[in-house]
């Protein structure tokens, strides 16, 4: 059964760095498209940062010059190298296909970004 695991969520301050590391299993990983999502307390679930499966990457405006998407195919991980984070970046980042399959929202992990 496929399932998507993030880590490396942390407390850091403004101005500081973070990678985030997505593994998968299940064997669908080569074949997709991959992103990173994140949810801030009362907002919605948003796009971070997506590639594609040959590599091609595509970030959204409040992260474009600041995150790094990049993918293993051998280690079948999908990593986010955020730098300068600011307050602002303070949510829960999730990792899934892109576009997103329901089923495969994993727990996620936690970015706190103090001021």
């Amino acid at each position: 059964q496929a399932q998507l695991v993030e880590s490396g969520g942390d407390l850091v301050q403004a101005g500081g760095s973070l990678r985030l590391s997505c593994s998968t299993s299940g064997g669908i990983f080569s074949r997709r498209a991959m992103a990173w999502y994140r949810q801030a307390p009362g907002n919605n679930r948003e796009l971070v940062a997506s590639i594609t499966k040959d590599g091609t990457t595509e970030y959204v405006t409040f992260v474009e010059g600041r995150a790094t998407i990049s993918r293993d195919d051998v280690k079948r991980t999908v990593d986010l190298q955020m730098n300068s984070l600011k307050p602002e970046d303070t949510a829960v980042y999730y990792c899934n296909m892109y576009p997103p399959l329901n089923n495969m929202w994993g727990q996620g992990t936690q970015v706190t970004v103090s001021s």
